[in-house]
């Protein structure tokens, strides 16, 4: 099976990454970056020009800029399937611009390159295309006019939970612990707490962590004091925002 990429920035680097060796072929393109070629060497796959990879590939992940979506259709008459991870941009549109496809829309997170990303999907898939994108993570089918909600949170969360590792473990340097161990611990702890978040609700594990008058209540209280909790909601807010404008 040959997947087609039609663009070749970060989240397709990132699919492409995680899918790794289970195609036959990889095929990669862009719009003058050169990271085509370079994912191309990285993966072992070719780089080509958008009409030879949608006469090629099996399906292909669209993977350019929105505003680019109407200039770049025309050069994919031969695609029979599409995976489009544009965002914000709904089905209506994509099967507008690609008539003769079969489109599914997506959005995954970073998470796909060591295949435990979040991906919601809508529209028209096969079942092998289906399968090759379970491979890279947690599949979820939501209605085509939720995404933007859903992407505020699993497509821009990864960056604010980074966010917060990285100000953990600057603290604990901060505090006297060699930076690297310090952000060791805190990788490992965050690992730790995604696994036990699986099997239990949020508020559930944040109370069993404190104890009535320990450190864990203390740090909390901070966090209360300092506007943690409607620092994310805003971020969450600024994101849509910014999609819907």
């Amino acid at each position: 099976m040959v997947v087609g990429f039609i663009g070749s920035g970060n989240m397709a680097a990132a699919m492409a990454r995680g899918w790794g060796d289970e195609f036959d072929l990889m095929l990669f393109a862009d719009s003058g970056s050169g990271r085509a070629a370079v994912l191309a060497e990285e993966l072992g796959g070719e780089a080509l020009a958008n009409e030879e990879i949608a006469a090629r590939a099996d399906f292909l992940v669209l993977a350019v800029k929105p505003g680019k979506l109407e200039e770049v259709a025309p050069q994919l008459g031969a695609a029979r399937r599409v995976v489009s991870i544009l965002a914000a941009v709904p089905l209506e549109r994509l099967r507008a611009a690609l008539p003769e496809a079969e489109v599914l829309r997506a959005m995954p997170n970073v998470g796909v390159e060591v295949r435990q990303g979040v991906l919601c999907v809508t529209g028209e898939a096969s079942p092998e295309v289906r399968a090759k994108l379970e491979l890279l993570g947690h599949v979820v089918d939501l209605p085509d006019d939720q995404f933007d909600e859903a992407t505020a949170i699993m497509g821009c969360a990864p960056a604010y939970l980074a966010l917060a590792v990285e100000a953990l473990a600057d603290a604990g340097a901060a505090a006297g612990l060699d930076p690297e161990l310090a952000r060791e611990l805190v990788v490992e702890t965050t690992a730790g707490t995604a696994g036990l978040l699986r099997e239990r609700h949020p508020a559930d594990v944040r109370k069993a962590v404190t104890s009535p008058g320990g450190s864990t209540e203390a740090g909390l209280e901070a966090l209360d004091r300092e506007g943690a909790r409607a620092a994310f909601e805003a971020a969450v807010e600024a994101s849509l925002e910014r999609m819907r404008g």
